[in-house]
Parts: C-alpha cells; structure tokens; sequence
C-alpha cells in the first residue's frame, strides 16, 4: 500500500447554508449492527463514553477485528463518529464510537477543555476495553480519526503498538492549526496574542470570573461569513448534524475554553511520525478541503506503508456524513488487508 491515489465520483460537494445534500447521513443507523453504550476508564481514572458496534449473526466464541472512531474535534461521537462506526460494523468489524474527555459522554471538568495528551490516551484507553472483550481479537485493533481525531490517533499511535492500522478522514493537525493558521494565515503578532489573552483570562477565572470559549463553530451566518465558518455551520448548526449532548450548551458546541485551548501550541503529532512504521497509515481527504494540507504533511513525512487518497470534489465537511463520498470500501480494504 503506497502512493497517492485519486479517487473521483460523479457526486457534486456544495458548501456551506445549501449543503444539505441528500447523501448526508449523519444520523444513520443499522438494523444488521447491535449497539451498546459503554464506558471504560482512561489511565487516569477518567470515564470514557462510548458506543460499541457488533456485526449481526456473530458466533457466541467467535473474535474479530475492531476499530476504534474518533469524532472531529469540538465534536462529540454522534456527530460523525458514530456513522463511520456504524458502516464498517455492518462491513464486520466491531467498533467503538468514543468521546474524547471533556465533551459528550466522557468525564472530564471544566467542560470543552482542551488536553492532547488526554486525547491520544483515550484512543488507548479504548484499546484497553476493547483487547479485554472475549469478542475482539486484541492483535487486530485499528484506528479512525475524524478531523482533529486524526492527529490526535497518529499522537497516539507513535507510542502504542497495538493500534495496528491507522486511518484520518479530513485531518487537522489541531498544532499546526493553533500555532499558524490554515496556509501559514497567522502572524507573527496574531500568533503571539493567542497565549497572552489565554494567560489574561487564566487570572480572570482564578478569580472567580466566568469562562471564555473561543473558536469553534459560528451561531448565525452573515453577510462577511467566510467559506470555512459556512462550510461547518452546514453541519453543526443544522438538521443534517446539529446535535447537543445532554448538559451541554448549544452555544458553545464545538468551542472549546480559551485558556485551554492554547495548550494545541504545544502540541507536534507529526514529529516522529515515521516511527509508526511498518504500521500502515491511509490519510484521506477531500481535493476541495480547506485541511488538505495537513494530511498532504503528514503523508510527506510518514514513512511505507502509508496511501494518500484525495476523494475528488469532496470538501472537508462533505466526509464527515457523505455516504456517498466517504470512501468506505476503501476503510473497509485497508482494514481488511491489514488487521489479518
């Protein structure tokens, strides 16, 4: 498994208020998968939240791979995750749809806080649960991370063998993001602001003040509204993904606190990548995806095996629910051929 491939279809991607497309399927769901909620500790005692998927019809003995998927970042498991995780039951594997600490399910105070250490560690805490189920083979355990997930499973992934294959659908490398802006946008003085106003409000709420959230996704949509804040306004604040987990705000849905978002400038998922090797990775993203870059990055700097897979005229958002884009069969080969 090596190279760039390009994948086209004749499916049309739209962005922004007009995607809702008849191929978004977010909020699919399988009679031929059973689903269970679940929760497992992290190496720190924290609740994980859970959704584990079983193929129909499989043998009271019998073990199989598993995958584990991550949501997007900001995002909780039902959102994107939870989809992935459905399909690729039905193609069988047992997966696990996780929420990172801090959001949906999981455990974790003030919520929407923002930890990539703890982040990675859920991808082997789920590892952990799922390597002592009778029904998961523990040497066949895979990985997909979904936007910010992906960086966070390759963060992963570099210090835990047992994520035996790794798979990013329209990564962000959540670092790179935070310390430069899409394409190199941020400035020197732009960039030098981002942890002074974090170490500002630090004092703020040491104090008593109330918390800041910063980033994430725009409630209203505007005149000057950009391509990108369209682009996940379509998704999150409409019908076709909007969902506010019990507890939480919608306003601040995908918008995690501002002192500790600052903590994504310390954060490098790409150095040391090439030890993941001989394990194989697949980056897969949209040829229209404001984040292609980081995929483009972190393939550059992986080592074999790995595949880049651009899924002509697809957006970054578009794979987040397009069931008609999402290169499935791809995910399901990858696995396959690799989780032997």
């Amino acid at each position: 498994m090596k190279g760039i491939v390009m994948m086209t279809t004749l499916l049309m991607t739209t962005t922004g208020e007009a995607s809702a497309q008849a191929d978004a399927e977010n909020f699919y769901r399988s009679e031929r998968v059973k689903t269970e909620k679940v929760a497992f500790p992290n190496l720190y005692g924290m609740r994980i939240g859970a959704m584990l998927f079983r193929p129909d019809g499989m043998a009271a003995e019998e073990s199989r791979p598993a995958v584990i998927v991550g949501h997007p970042m900001g995002a909780v498991k039902e959102q994107s995750a939870v989809l992935y995780a459905t399909k690729m039951a039905e193609r069988g594997f047992v997966t696990l749809a996780i929420d990172l600490p801090f959001w949906g399910a999981s455990e974790g105070e003030p919520r929407n806080a923002v930890s990539p250490d703890l982040y990675a560690e859920t991808f082997s805490a789920a590892a952990d649960f799922l390597g002592t189920r009778d029904f998961v083979d523990r040497e066949r355990i895979g990985v997909i991370g979904i936007c910010g997930s992906g960086s966070f499973a390759i963060s992963a992934a570099k210090i835990d063998p047992r994520l035996k294959a790794v798979a990013t659908v329209s990564m962000y490398d959540m670092g790179a993001a935070s310390r430069h802006g899409l394409h190199n946008a941020l400035s020197p003085e732009q960039r030098r602001r981002i942890p002074a106003e974090a170490a500002e409000q630090r004092y703020a709420e040491f104090q008593g003040g109330e918390k800041r959230y910063t980033g994430g996704t725009v409630r209203e949509l505007t005149a000057t509204s950009t391509p990108v804040e369209r682009e996940f306004y379509a998704f999150y604040r409409t019908p076709r993904g909007e969902y506010t987990p019990e507890g939480a705000s919608p306003l601040t849905t995908t918008q995690p606190t501002l002192t500790s978002n600052v903590k994504f400038m310390n954060f490098y998922p790409f150095d040391d990548i090439e030890t993941i090797s001989p394990r194989p990775l697949l980056f897969i993203i949209g040829s229209e995806a404001h984040s292609r870059e980081f995929s483009e990055e972190a393939y550059r700097r992986a080592s074999e095996p790995k595949e880049l897979l651009i899924v002509e005229g697809a957006g970054h958002v578009d794979l987040y629910d397009r069931t008609g884009l999402i290169p499935f069969d791809r995910l399901e080969r990858f696995f396959r051929e690799n989780l032997k």
